[in-house]
């Protein structure tokens, strides 16, 4: 018996720890906008030196998904290099942008960054007092085993990210959105499920349309 509910306590560890979850927490448009076709839109990550990875795999993950819209998205890494736009001015960017063909900007910043430290007990056990308690033998074993099984810390990163949306032709911003992710696991994994979820918020709240 004990050993079925270690199996079963174990079973349920592996699969909490396997979920991750990404929301988005607030979300705004333009009220005077409509839904509207951009044509193409520079994809720009924002990360620190340390996240070029998670720079990369967002970038590359919300070009993806606009294009499932019928955007033409290119990243600006591809585009314009590691780099982009340091050390310019706005007149500079703006008759970039323009000669490019840019009709829009997608902008994706780490906003925050933190980390979280959990105990996992060795053994733990949740049965009913009359189950055991009853009995000396198999509650001082339950107790036992609780007590002198080691546990373990695990260590868990969330990320907050932020997603605006410019129209480069008018010159103003049309969406933004901020999404926390809690401990996705991966670059490629946080970057898939914010990209996703953004996008999906874009079209619920007919920011763009094919």
């Amino acid at each position: 018996m004990r050993n079925n509910l270690r199996i079963g306590w174990l079973f349920l560890v592996i699969v909490l720890g396997s979920c991750t979850s990404t929301k988005i927490v607030s979300s705004w448009k333009a009220p005077d906008i409509s839904p509207q076709k951009f044509e193409k839109v520079l994809v720009v990550g924002l990360m620190g030196p340390k996240d070029l990875e998670i720079k990369e795999n967002i970038e590359n993950a919300m070009a993806e998904q606009l294009r499932l819209y019928g955007i033409n998205a290119i990243t600006s890494t591809k585009q314009y290099g590691p780099k982009t736009f340091r050390n310019m001015q706005e007149a500079e960017l703006v008759k970039m942008l323009s000669g490019d063909s840019f009709d829009g900007v997608m902008v994706v910043s780490l906003i925050d960054k933190s980390k979280e430290k959990y105990y996992t007990p060795g053994t733990i056990f949740y049965t009913p007092y009359y189950g055991i308690g009853r009995h000396f033998w198999p509650y001082y074993m339950m107790m036992y085993d609780r007590i002198y099984t080691p546990g373990y810390y695990t260590t868990s990163t969330n990320y907050t990210l932020e997603a605006n949306l410019y129209d480069t032709k008018n010159d103003r911003l049309d969406y933004s959105a901020q999404a926390k992710s809690y401990d996705p696991g991966s670059p490629k994994s946080l970057a898939s499920a914010f990209s996703k979820s953004v996008v999906d918020d874009m079209v619920k709240q007919e920011v763009i349309t094919k």
